[in-house]
C-alpha cells in the first residue's frame, strides 16, 4: 500500500470518529504526500512559534474536553523536520487531549518521525518484514518555561542537539518527541510532564498503524535525560493509575532530578543557577497561588530580570544567572521558597517516588559526581522503588559530570532500549528485582547543558 493510500485510509477512519475535526484534513494529507515527495532541496520555512501559531490552540469546533486523554485533536505535516533531523522520511505534528497537574483537561503536542527505511514497507506488498515494530517516545530536555522553546518548534530551527532521534530512526524505530511541558511551558511540573508523555504515546498509537507500524507486535519504550528524564520518570510512576491499559516495554532514565527542592539548593550559586528561576516559574504555572506568591516576594529592583526567564531558553537563563544567589532575589530569601503554599506545590509536582511504582523494566544511569542533582537523591529513589518490587538496572558512573554522562551513558541506553524493543530483554538483563552497579565509562568530552 502506498503512503497516499495509507493517508486516505487514515483520513476516512479519523473522519468517522471525529478525532481530528479539520475541514481540510483530506487536502492536508494530499498536500503532505506531495510535499514529502518534492525535490529534497526544496526550501521550507519553519512555522510560527507556538505563542503566535493558531495551530497550537485547542479546537473550537467541538468540546474537546469531553474526549479521552490521548485523543488526537489535530494533525499536520512538518516538512522542515525531514531536513533538520537525519534519517527521518517524514514528520507529523499531533495535538492531543491531555491532563494537567490538577487533573483538568489540557492539551499537548508531539512530533512523530517516520524512519527512512519505512519506505520499503510502503513499497513492498509481498512482506511486512520491512515495517517498523517499535515506537520510542524520546523526551528531549528543553528545561525552560518559554513555550517558544518547545521541541516541536525548536527542532525545525536547529535540528536536534544530541543526535539521539536520528540514531533511533536509523534503527528503524518510529520516534515521537512530545512537548511534555504543555501549553504553559510548565518546566519541572512532574505530573503535567508525566501525563503529557503518556498521552503523547496514546495519541501516536492512534495513527501509527496507518503509517506502517506493526501494531500486532509493536513495543513502546520511553527515554529521557535530565529534564527529559523528569518527564519519563513521572510517566513511569503515573502509568499504573493514569494509563493502566497502555503497555510500555521499558523506560531509560539518565541524569535524574528526583527532588526539586534539593536540586534548587544544590544549584544555587553554581554555574547552573539559571535553572532555578526557570524551574520556579515553570512549575508555578500549574499552581496559581504559588505563582502569585513567588511574584509578590521578588525584590522590586530584581523582579523584571527574574521574570524575564519566561522569554529565555535554558542556555540563555544559565548564561544570565550563573553563579548567582537566587535566594537573594526574594525579600525573605530562602524562607520565601519554603512556605506552606510553596510546599504544597512541591508535594504535588516536585518529588519523584510518591505517585506509583513503575510496572515496567527501568534503566537508570547517573554520574556519581553529577553537578545538577545530588546522587544521594537518585539512590534514595531507587531504594524506594526496589523495596516494593520494581525491576531496575542502576548504573552509578564513577567518572564524569551531569553533562558528560549524557554522552557516557548513550550507548548503554541504546543497548538496553534495543533489548526491550526487540524482545530480548529477559535474555540479556535480569528481569527480577534490582541490579545496582558502580561502573566506569569515560568517553565524553565536555558538552553543553542538557
Amino acid at each position: 500500500m502506498t503512503l497516499l493510500a495509507h493517508l486516505l485510509l487514515l483520513f476516512s477512519i479519523i473522519s468517522a470518529t471525529s478525532a481530528v475535526p479539520l475541514k481540510t484534513l483530506h487536502q492536508l494529507f494530499l498536500k503532505a504526500d506531495a510535499d514529502a515527495n518534492a525535490n529534497a532541496t526544496q526550501s521550507y520555512y519553519p512555522s510560527l512559534p507556538p505563542s503566535l501559531d493558531p495551530w497550537y490552540r485547542a479546537p473550537t469546533t467541538h468540546d474537546w474536553t469531553q474526549t479521552d486523554p490521548g485523543q488526537v485533536l489535530k494533525i499536520r505535516h512538518a516538512p522542515l523536520l525531514n531536513l533538520t533531523v537525519r534519517n527521518a522520511l517524514r514528520a507529523y505534528q499531533l495535538l492531543y487531549r491531555s491532563t494537567d497537574s490538577a487533573y483538568n483537561p489540557s492539551w499537548d503536542v508531539t512530533t512523530l518521525f517516520i524512519p527512512r527505511w519505512q519506505a520499503r514497507c510502503w513499497s513492498t506488498a509481498a512482506s511486512t518484514r520491512w515495517c517498523a515494530h517499535a515506537l520510542l517516545s524520546y523526551q528531549l530536555p528543553y528545561d525552560t518555561c518559554n513555550v517558544d522553546a518547545s521541541p516541536s518548534f525548536g527542532l525545525q530551527l536547529v535540528g536536534e542537539p544530541y543526535g539521539e532521534v536520528a540514531d533511533a530512526l536509523g534503527l528503524g524505530w518510529f520516534v515521537a518527541v512530545p512537548d511534555y511541558e504543555g501549553p504553559l511551558a510548565s518546566y519541572a511540573a512532574g505530573v503535567q510532564a508525566g501525563h503529557a508523555t503518556l498521552d503523547g504515546v496514546r495519541a501516536v498509537l492512534q495513527v501509527a498503524g496507518y503509517f506502517g507500524l506493526r501494531m500486532d507486535v509493536a513495543k513502546v519504550a520511553l527515554w529521557g535525560y535530565s529534564g527529559g528524564a523528569l518527564a519519563s520518570e513521572w510517566a513511569a510512576e503515573l502509568a499504573g493509575q493514569y494509563a493502566p491499559k497502555l503497555r510500555i516495554a521499558g523506560v531509560a532514565l539518565g541524569g535524574l532530578t528526583p527532588n526539586v527542592t534539593s536540586v534548587t539548593e544544590y544549584l544555587n550559586g553554581r554555574e547552573g543557577a539559571g535553572l532555578i528561576p526557570q524551574g520556579l516559574m515553570g512549575i508555578a504555572t500549574q499552581h496559581p497561588d504559588a505563582y502569585r506568591w513567588i511574584v509578590s516576594r521578588l525584590r522590586p529592583r530584581l523582579r523584571g530580570l527574574f521574570l524575564s526567564v519566561r522569554r529565555m531558553t535554558a542556555a540563555q537563563a544559565i548564561a544570565t544567572f550563573q553563579y548567582q544567589d537566587i535566594y537573594g532575589y526574594f525579600v525573605g530569601g530562602y524562607q520565601d521558597l519554603h512556605t506552606r503554599v510553596m510546599q504544597m506545590m512541591y508535594n504535588v509536582d516536585g518529588y519523584m517516588g510518591y505517585h506509583g511504582v513503575p510496572r515496567m523494566p527501568v534503566f537508570i544511569y547517573n554520574a556519581i559526581n553529577d553537578e545538577l542533582s545530588d546522587i544521594r537523591d537518585v539512590d534514595e529513589l531507587v531504594d524506594r522503588f526496589c523495596g516494593v518490587g520494581a525491576n531496575i538496572l542502576y548504573h552509578r558512573n564513577t567518572v564524569g559530570t551531569h553533562t558528560q554522562e549524557l554522552v557516557n551513558g548513550r550507548q548503554r541506553a541504546f543497548a538496553w532500549l534495543r533489548s526491550v524493543l526487540d524482545g530480548s530483554y529477559d535474555e540479556v538483563y535480569s528481569s527480577m528485582g534490582c541490579t545496582i552497579q558502580n561502573v566506569t565509562y569515560n568517553i565524553a568530552p565536555w558538552v553543553g547543558w542538557g
